[in-house]
């Protein structure tokens, strides 16, 4: 199954609960007013969009209705796509540009952020890269463990101390081992206790100061894992995260099972953090690198036909990405 078809499944409960809403709502109106305004961006906000996001949809709209003289409420819903496409901006790819390139992995326990690192060491792995992962989460013995079960299973190093340790002496020497195996890849794991969030931002400033020190001109990614059926909770993670840490992108978890993905817009529009990896499914390879335009056209997809359907999974087969 390709990219567009993951995500169009992925997106099902979201593309159900907001965008048929707002169908709904458009052909109950026979006339564009300020109440189908308003009701417009009720409905965008108990989709997750957010509140300041929503606002700014409705606020572009009301400019295109009038400069563009549409009055039939069925052609709103287009602009709306046009609106969020513009919003969601360029892809942007994890930069791997370097040897060895450095992932630092953030975000609260139970995002979803083990996982995040054993499927990106499979994938790596099947890319030929050479990995090594920091098990930098000496706060709790079980995250230790559970990495050491995804490493050996994607068949990866790892560096690890005993639980209590400082996680920077076990970045430090993960980074010092990758560079005398010549790795491509250390992912580095860390603690999510963002309750203490006074530690853990002298935790993170401590990592990152020991991984520009060690891997000066190396390509860094600092990644931040969200669950995706937490809505504007992860919303206000990312904020919270963004006073500790140099976030370069987002990840994306549990996608598919949820009716709160809308707030892959709110995330890029309020906090312009480009969203770099999401998780449509529970295979190893349901990791995927995100892409707005499909995101935004699997969103506003209508349902197809059974016909219709086989016609898109045959071309699904032959798209490269998923090879």
């Amino acid at each position: 199954m390709g990219f567009f078809a993951k995500i169009r499944e992925g997106l099902r409960k979201t593309r159900d609960h907001v965008i048929k809403g707002m169908r709904r709502l458009l052909n109950s109106f026979t006339k564009i007013d300020e109440d189908l305004f308003e009701q417009l961006e009720e409905t965008m906000i108990m989709g997750d969009m957010g509140a300041e996001t929503s606002e700014q949809i409705c606020a572009e709209l009301r400019r295109m209705v009038k400069e563009r003289g549409i009055t039939d409420p069925a052609d709103i819903l287009g602009l709306i796509q046009e609106i969020i496409a513009d919003m969601m901006g360029e892809d942007a790819q994890l930069d791997l540009s370097t040897k060895p390139s450095v992932i630092l992995v953030i975000g609260v326990n139970g995002a979803g952020k083990t996982t995040t690192i054993g499927k990106l060491c499979h994938q790596f792995k099947q890319e030929g890269k050479e990995v090594l992962v920091a098990a930098a989460d000496t706060f709790r013995a079980a995250a230790i463990d559970q990495l050491a079960v995804w490493t050996e299973r994607a068949g990866v190093s790892l560096v690890r101390h005993n639980e209590g340790s400082d996680p920077a002496a076990v970045v430090y020497d993960a980074l010092v081992a990758v560079k005398a195996r010549g790795c491509d890849v250390v992912i580095c794991d860390t603690a999510g206790r963002l309750h203490n969030k006074k530690n853990l931002m002298q935790e993170l400033a401590k990592i990152n100061r020991i991984i520009d020190r060690e891997a000066e001109g190396c390509a860094k990614e600092c990644l931040l894992v969200l669950d995706a059926t937490t809505g504007q909770n992860a919303v206000n993670q990312a904020r919270l995260f963004q006073e500790v840490a140099p976030i370069t992108g987002i990840v994306l978890t549990k996608l598919d099972g949820t009716a709160k993905g809308g707030i892959v817009i709110s995330i890029r529009n309020e906090l312009g953090i480009p969203v770099k990896l999401i998780g449509v499914g529970e295979s190893i390879h349901d990791l995927q690198p995100f892409e707005a335009k499909s995101f935004v056209d699997a969103l506003f997809e209508r349902d197809m036909s059974e016909s219709e359907q086989k016609t898109q999974e045959d071309e699904d087969v032959s798209d490269p990405s998923d090879q």
